[in-house]
């Protein structure tokens, strides 16, 4: 790895002797022909900031959502609620047609709107979402996929290159106005982190994404990295005459169209496994052996938190202080953690600090007790052993 790249502490020569140990000098291989596999989220892992929201910001910017089915927002997301769908029918109004774009780059209410629901409530704080599972999906990042229905797999890449550039040229950390509302403005490629992904690759491991964006949509960002269309897994739209229908794939004997599975917590296992070793049926939702897993995994969210417990040989948390993740992070049961920064201290002098009790997240979408909250864990510096928080004052 590039030895000018910044590294929080040893983590550089942790990855270094992970590659050295599993890996094999050459060209990138494939988990087919005995190559270890290396998994990486995208969204905040890979790059800074999100590329689904970039994108589904910049198809509200230019007018590329349409009016749903009957003007009935519902239609779009089986997990919409009442409110939901009341709240953006009131905002962006019937008089489009069904199937036409929505004026949203000067229909200020109905932009703001459809923004505000991306966030999973209304803008009155009701929530636009309900009735799922919430360790296999997230129906709000499903719904940012949904949103492309009726376009064209070539519409949704042109779009997508269009989020890209602009992102990209945007100065770094700025924001841009969606509607009257600010949101991200900028996205950035992680150097160490691309470094990493190249440098795996030449180690002869199967480098592949693992991301809760919509799968077209990270197809395009992974190009940089030289990684081909069939290594990138996302969010998977159901495609009928080449046109998007707003339905989505299912994994693990879970139907297609059925919506309730995406690439999330524990859908990314399902879909690595589904896609990567050939699981089918429920399955495909559990931990396979030993030497079917990953080897090594990068993530930063609670998205992460299964695929990331999979890995074998080595993890790379990029912390931004999640809870249930880093409650996994800081536990480190098996030594395979690395943290990118990593806070070692529990509490910041200043900032506010989060016990992890019943901050994990149950299915149906309460807290519910980390495992780290049913008992203690040694501090490895003063040998105390101290009950794990998280700092949140970033």
């Amino acid at each position: 790895m590039d030895p000018s790249l910044a590294w929080y502490g040893d983590n550089r020569v942790t990855l270094d002797a992970m590659m050295t140990e599993f890996g094999t000098c050459g060209a990138a291989g494939d988990v087919d022909d005995g190559a270890p596999l290396a998994l990486f989220d995208w969204d905040n892992t890979v790059v800074k900031n999100d590329i689904g929201s970039a994108t589904a910001f910049w198809m509200i910017k230019n007018n590329k959502v349409l009016q749903p089915a009957g003007g009935d927002w519902a239609t779009t997301s089986r997990f919409m609620t009442p409110a939901g769908a009341a709240a953006l029918s009131a905002a962006c109004g019937s008089e489009t047609a069904p199937g036409q774009p929505l004026a949203t780059s000067t229909d200020l209410d109905c932009a703001d709107e459809i923004v505000a629901v991306l966030e999973e409530k209304t803008r009155d704080g009701q929530a636009a979402f309900d009735g799922y599972d919430h360790r296999r999906t997230k129906a709000a990042y499903a719904w940012a996929v949904q949103l492309m229905a009726g376009h064209t797999e070539d519409e949704i890449t042109e779009y997508a290159r269009a989020a890209r550039a602009e992102n990209l040229a945007a100065a770094e950390g700025s924001d841009q106005t969606v509607g009257t509302t600010e949101v991200d403005g900028s996205v950035r490629y992680y150097a160490q982190i691309e470094d990493l992904v190249k440098s795996l690759g030449a180690h002869g491991f199967d480098v592949r994404i693992i991301s809760a964006s919509a799968e077209p949509v990270v197809r395009v960002w992974a190009e940089q990295l030289g990684l081909d269309a069939d290594h990138v897994m996302g969010v998977r739209p159901i495609v009928e005459g080449g046109v998007l229908t707003g339905r989505l794939r299912g994994c693990g004997g879970v139907a297609d169209g059925d919506d309730s599975v995406i690439p999330y917590i524990d859908g990314k296992r399902c879909q690595v496994n589904e896609v990567v070793y050939g699981v089918q049926g429920p399955t495909a939702f559990e931990q396979l052996a030993a030497d079917r897993r990953q080897v090594f995994a990068a993530g930063d969210s609670v998205t992460d938190v299964t695929f990331l417990g999979d890995a074998t040989g080595a993890r790379l948390v990029i912390n931004r202080n999640n809870p249930e993740l880093m409650c996994n992070a800081y536990d480190n049961s098996d030594g395979e953690m690395a943290g990118q920064p990593h806070v070692h201290r529990t509490e910041v002098p200043g900032g506010r600090s989060l016990s992890l009790l019943d901050r994990c997240l149950h299915r149906r979408g309460r807290g519910k007790r980390c495992r780290d909250s049913r008992r203690r864990q040694r501090d490895p510096r003063s040998g105390r052993y101290r009950r794990v928080t998280v700092d949140l004052s970033r």
